[in-house]
């Protein structure tokens, strides 16, 4: 099976809980430009800030991006 990332939903997940980019990055103590990265889809996040994401937004890894499964 391979797996792929798609699409960065950070910025879905961030504008759910009422919070600006720059909100979220104060909250997990990263630079706003790096936030920006992320959901505009210019960098991955790093296994980190993804587990840092699942606790802040309270949700699940596979939320954080659309997900392609190939078998």
């Amino acid at each position: 099976m391979n797996i792929s990332r798609g699409r960065c939903l950070l910025p879905n997940l961030i504008k759910a809980k009422g919070w600006t980019q720059s909100e979220y990055a104060r909250r997990v103590n990263k630079h706003p430009r790096v936030i920006s990265h992320y959901c505009n889809n210019e960098r991955v996040m790093q296994p980190e800030d993804l587990y840092a994401a699942t606790l802040i937004l309270d949700c699940e890894l596979k939320d954080l991006y659309e997900w392609r499964l190939e078998k």
